[in-house]
């Protein structure tokens, strides 16, 4: 534990504020401490156009932040875009020390760290570091890699089924789980199935509360796959957004997501689909939900694979009667 960590989790919590941007910028929050720990001044980032988090909480602090430390979950931007750098706010300022969480992963803005020394304020990074990259796990990703964050959700009976014999819609995991799961598309940008998902399943894949009301912010639902669909299905209904991709090549569906702002994907079948992003390495991460049924037959929760996969394994534990299971691909195993 660093002598900064709660200041940076105070700083956390308000780069999640309700109002917090959940689009193409990172979220931010910032908190200006004095010589003798008290909280200055707060801010946190609202959207494009908004000024950043370190200025509204300069603003807040006023001429007491000179010789204060500037506590930002983000490393301070050090370019022109519809808002100043936040290096020049800092300097300006008179602030002694940053400390701050993650490094900015970008050409255009990140480097304020180096900005900040050379111009004499002591800078200490990595506080909270982990936490800070959950909190901006999509964002991070594209940056890095240039397309979206993928979880391959699959709900699975203890015999690898995610369906009956007749392979229609057939009851798989608890109340609970089904909790979980909304809670998981209320963390993305988009859901993604494919033709045959959507035709079997008919699914709505929308986000909705306990009482089963909608909730205010749905993600975009996406399709995937050449067939022709009816527009009676549910997936096509007004509660959110869909978006039919009539191709099987997933670096078109990437690209287009991209295109589209999408940060974060949750990928819900079927089995066919998520081998496909498997073997092309386009999962980040797994969610496995095993519920306590044996069915015999029916389809199996994913197709043919090219090669094994290992699996870094991130969390385990029980929701309801099911287990999680939740990881990491990594290297295929031989």
């Amino acid at each position: 534990m660093s002598d900064w960590d709660a200041a940076m989790a105070r700083a956390l919590e308000l780069a999640v504020a309700p109002d917090a941007p959940r689009g193409l910028n990172p979220r931010v929050g910032c908190v200006i401490i004095g010589a003798f720990g008290d909280t200055l001044g707060e801010g946190h980032h609202r959207g494009a156009g908004t000024p950043h988090a370190e200025v509204q909480a300069l603003d807040e602090a006023g001429v007491a932040a000179r010789g204060a430390t500037a506590v930002v979950t983000l490393e301070p931007c050090r370019h022109f875009g519809r808002t100043g750098p936040c290096v020049q706010a800092l300097m300006s300022a008179g602030v002694s020390r940053v400390v701050f969480a993650q490094t900015d992963p970008t050409a255009q803005a990140g480097g304020g760290a180096g900005e900040l020394r050379a111009g004499g304020i002591e800078v200490i990074g990595g506080v909270l570091e982990e936490r800070a990259s959950l909190v901006n796990r999509g964002w991070t990703h594209v940056q890095r890699t240039g397309r979206p964050f993928v979880t391959l959700k699959i709900a699975a009976t203890l015999d690898g089924r995610v369906a009956g014999a007749s392979g229609g819609p057939t009851p798989i995991s608890g109340p609970e789980s089904a909790l979980f799961v909304h809670a998981l598309r209320g963390d993305v940008d988009a859901v993604l199935v494919g033709t045959g998902t959507a035709l079997t399943d008919n699914p709505r894949l929308t986000v909705r509360e306990s009482d089963g009301r909608l909730a205010d912010r749905q993600p975009l639902r996406v399709i995937v796959g050449m067939r022709d669909l009816p527009g009676s299905l549910r997936i096509f209904n007004d509660e959110a957004l869909t978006v039919h991709l009539q191709t099987r090549v997933l670096t078109e569906v990437i690209a287009d997501l991209v295109g589209r702002g999408v940060q974060q994907v949750l990928l819900e079948g079927g089995p066919s689909l998520a081998a496909a992003f498997l073997n092309e390495g386009l999962v980040d991460e797994v969610v496995w939900l095993l519920a306590p049924r044996l069915f015999g037959v029916g389809p199996l929760a994913l197709g043919p694979m090219s090669e094994p996969l290992l699996v870094d394994v991130r969390e385990f534990g029980r929701i309801g009667d099911d287990v999680l299971v939740r990881g990491a691909p990594r290297t295929p195993a031989h």
